[in-house]
C-alpha cells in the first residue's frame, strides 16, 4: 500500500477548507493562522537493485523531500494495488514523481489516460527522472517519442552545469558532479522546452568528453512537467544533496498554483439606513 511520510500531522478538514494563497511551499489559510497541507506522491516500478536501492528509488526520493515544509509526501509502486494510484490518491496529488526501467509497457493504459488528464485539465505537476523519459505518461503527456539518440552504461562521470540560475528549480543549485552514471546522448526526441535549466558533461572512462542535456521543462495544459536525466539505478545518485534540492525545487515549482481566497464581504452596518 502507498506509504506516508511526513513530520507533521494531517490539517483537520475544516482548515483543509479554508481559502489559501501559496507562499514558496506554505499555503496560508485566510486567516492566516494555519498553513495548508499539499501531497507528492514518488513512484516507482520496483526493479532497482536492493545493494544500491534497498526499499526501491521512490523511498529513496522521497527521503529527500522531507524537507518539504507543508507537503505530505507519499511512495506508491507499480507492485502496489491499482498500481499504486487508485482513484483517491490520484486525485488528491499536487505532483508526481515518476521513476519507471524495465516494466513500462506494464502500466496499464487507462491509469495513463488518468494520469495525462489531471496533468492537463487539473494542472497536476508531472516530473520524470532518468529512465522514466519512456514511460507511457511523460510520452503521451509531451506527445512525443521522448527517445535519446543513444544509452551506455560503463560509469562515466557527470557534470551538471546550471544553465539558467533565475528557474525555481535551480534556486540554490550551483554546478556539481556524479562520480559514475549511465550516459543518454542527444538529441532527445521532446517539444521544444520553454526553460533548459541544467546541461551536462560526461567524462568517459577512457577520458574522451559528449555533451547531454539534464534538465527541462514544459507547461502542458494547466500542468508543469520537468525532465532530470540523472538516477541510474546502479548508482546512489537520489542520495546526492544537490539532487535532492533539484527534486525539493521542482515539487514546489511543478504543484499547481493556488489564487489568493477570496476577502470575506465586510458584515453589514445595522446603524446605516438601506
Amino acid at each position: 500500500m502507498p506509504e506516508l511520510i511526513t513530520r507533521r500531522t494531517v490539517l483537520g478538514a475544516g482548515l483543509a477548507a479554508a481559502g489559501a494563497v501559496l507562499l514558496g511551499d506554505t499555503a496560508f489559510s485566510q486567516q492566516g493562522t494555519a498553513p495548508a497541507r499539499r501531497k507528492v506522491v514518488v513512484w516507482s516500478e520496483g526493479t532497482a537493485p536492493k545493494a544500491v536501492y534497498p526499499k526501491d528509488i521512490n523511498t529513496a526520493i522521497a527521503a529527500g523531500l522531507k524537507g518539504l515544509r507543508n507537503w505530505d509526501v507519499v511512495t506508491a509502486s507499480l507492485n502496489d494495488p491499482d498500481q499504486g494510484l487508485n482513484d483517491e490518491l490520484l486525485k488528491s496529488a499536487d505532483v508526481i514523481i515518476w521513476w519507471g526501467h524495465k516494466r513500462h509497457d506494464e502500466v496499464k493504459q487507462e491509469l495513463v489516460a488518468k494520469i495525462v488528464k489531471r496533468v492537463k485539465e487539473d494542472g497536476m505537476g508531472f516530473i520524470a527522472t532518468h529512465s522514466a523519459h519512456y514511460s507511457k505518461p511523460l510520452k503521451q503527456i509531451l506527445g512525443t517519442n521522448c527517445g535519446w539518440n543513444g544509452y551506455v552504461n560503463d560509469g562515466s562521470k557527470l557534470q551538471v552545469i546550471v544553465k539558467d540560475s533565475n528557474h525555481p528549480i535551480a534556486r540554490g543549485v550551483k554546478d556539481f558532479e556524479s562520480p559514475h552514471t549511465e550516459r543518454y546522448g542527444d538529441p532527445f526526441e521532446v517539444p521544444k522546452p520553454e526553460a533548459f535549466i541544467f546541461d551536462g558533461i560526461y567524462t568517459h572512462p577512457d577520458g574522451t568528453v559528449e555533451h547531454s542535456q539534464q534538465g527541462m521543462c514544459w507547461t502542458i495544459g494547466k500542468g508543469r512537467v520537468f525532465y532530470f536525466q540523472p538516477g541510474h539505478e546502479d548508482y546512489p545518485m537520489y542520495m546526492q544533496p544537490e539532487i535532492q534540492m533539484i527534486f525539493r525545487n521542482a515539487v514546489r515549482w511543478a504543484g499547481p498554483r493556488r489564487a489568493p481566497a477570496a476577502a470575506p464581504a465586510a458584515p453589514a452596518d445595522a446603524n446605516k439606513p438601506a
